[in-house]
């Protein structure tokens, strides 16, 4: 066999492997074995995640933690919750605690590059805000020079609070909590002049106030706050299939496939349809899941569109507009890669 030949034989072998089914990592076999999700969330915040008395949780990161469950287990029902506080979170996903972070928490250079995780996407395009009591009279974030700033520690939110002060020329008294939820309690109680946070938090928090009408969110939106899950680094495979959850999702809510009509849509003529539900290609086989896996997604959870209206939407106690986070296709700038 001549050097070219033989190298056209390597060739092939390298392209067999690659086209074939994913190689199983320890994340998915970990999961299958243990027979549910570990999902790291929020200690509470409504409209994201929250328990209610009987101890189940709701909201738009504990529903992505479901459809994870739903694409690799194929029940949305198999998930774990942890809370977790700001200071928390990165050390249980790092120590293996949870299989996934989704936890409000914002995508930066820093934490995707020095903290052994990969982001696998953005679940809610957000900005940092200002939350004050209307009896101060204050309509704009430059006029609160001299406040006491109500702000939850080892947070982005904190890094973000004192550029903004700095650049502007002001000073400021940090009031700082672990929780965001003790943030918000300080702010009722009258510890500080403002509350700060993303602005989806602070719309989340407003409505648990003793008076919420007594209290508005400032229009300056201050910083990116890109918020996505997150997965620990060195397993492929489970980052694959945590990043391509969202996309299906997205996907979904792009060629119109619902909670009500994906089991119609398996008998779908066109052909992006048909690789999402499963009924043609192999997608689920390179994840290493069953072809059903987007189906059980929608079919479970939703597509992203309902998922956002359910938890966050205009129609519930937040009343949050899709605004950038509207699909591509809206205005907004929820965009997914095909599934093909």
């Amino acid at each position: 066999m001549t050097r070219f030949a033989a190298a056209l034989v390597v060739g092939a072998a390298t392209v067999a492997l690659s086209a074939g089914a994913a190689i199983a990592g320890p994340t998915l076999d970990a999961v299958k074995d243990r027979g549910e999700v570990a999902c790291g969330v929020s200690t509470g915040l409504s409209g994201f995640s929250i328990p209610d008395s009987t101890g189940t949780w709701s909201g738009l990161d504990v529903d992505f933690c479901r459809a994870v469950a739903a694409a690799v287990l194929g029940d949305a029902d198999k998930v774990k919750f942890v809370p977790l506080t700001a200071k928390e979170r990165f050390t249980a996903l790092q120590s293996g605690e949870i299989d996934v972070l989704s936890r409000v928490t914002t995508w930066t250079l820093t934490r995707d590059v020095s903290l052994g995780l990969n982001f696998t996407g953005v679940t809610f395009y957000d900005g940092q805000g200002f939350m004050i009591r209307k009896d101060l009279g204050v309509t704009s974030a430059t006029e609160l020079d001299g406040a006491s700033v109500c702000v939850a520690a080892g947070t982005t939110t904190e890094l973000n609070l004192a550029d903004y002060f700095r650049l502007k020329g002001m000073e400021y008294n940090p009031v700082v909590f672990s929780a965001i939820s003790e943030t918000a309690q300080g702010f009722d109680s009258g510890r500080c002049d403002v509350l700060t946070s993303d602005q989806s938090q602070l719309y989340s928090l407003r409505t648990k106030l003793d008076d919420p009408e007594s209290a508005m969110v400032l229009p300056e939106v201050i910083s990116k706050e890109p918020l996505g899950p997150a997965v620990r680094q060195g397993d492929d495979q489970w980052f694959n299939i945590v990043k391509w959850t969202l996309f299906a999702q997205l996907n979904a809510e792009e060629l119109g496939v619902t909670m009500d009509n994906v089991e119609d849509m398996k008998n779908a003529d066109n052909p992006s349809i048909k690789r999402l539900v499963g009924t043609d290609g192999d997608m689920g086989e390179k994840l290493g899941l069953s072809a059903d896996w987007a189906a059980n997604v929608v079919a479970q959870v939703g597509n992203y569109g309902e998922m956002f209206e359910r938890n966050v939407g205009m129609d519930t106690p937040l009343e949050i507009a899709r605004g950038l986070n509207a699909l591509w296709t809206a205005g907004g700038i929820q965009y997914a890669p095909p599934i093909r």
